[in-house]
């Protein structure tokens, strides 16, 4: 194994209990799962998907149905 950021999860991994690293290894395979679901998605999307949403997207924008991504931050970091 050459990747050494893998190797030191795995070294934390092997700490944990057997119950808590089943748990960590359920959320890691679910994790993988949907990464792949994503990619797998992603790659099957046509330039004329692509195309529909983002004209979907300037409609929102036109309409004023979009918040800044600025204004959002300030809300989330001021709670």
């Amino acid at each position: 194994m050459n990747n050494s950021l893998l190797q030191k999860a795995i070294g934390e991994f092997e700490k944990l209990s057997v119950e808590d690293q089943n748990a960590v290894a359920t959320r890691w395979l679910e994790e993988l799962k949907d990464e792949q679901a994503w990619a797998a998605k992603f790659a099957n999307t046509t330039d004329k998907q692509w195309d529909n949403l983002a004209e979907f997207a300037k409609q929102d924008i036109s309409k004023g149905a979009v918040a800044s991504l600025d204004l959002f931050l300030d809300e989330i970091s001021a709670e």
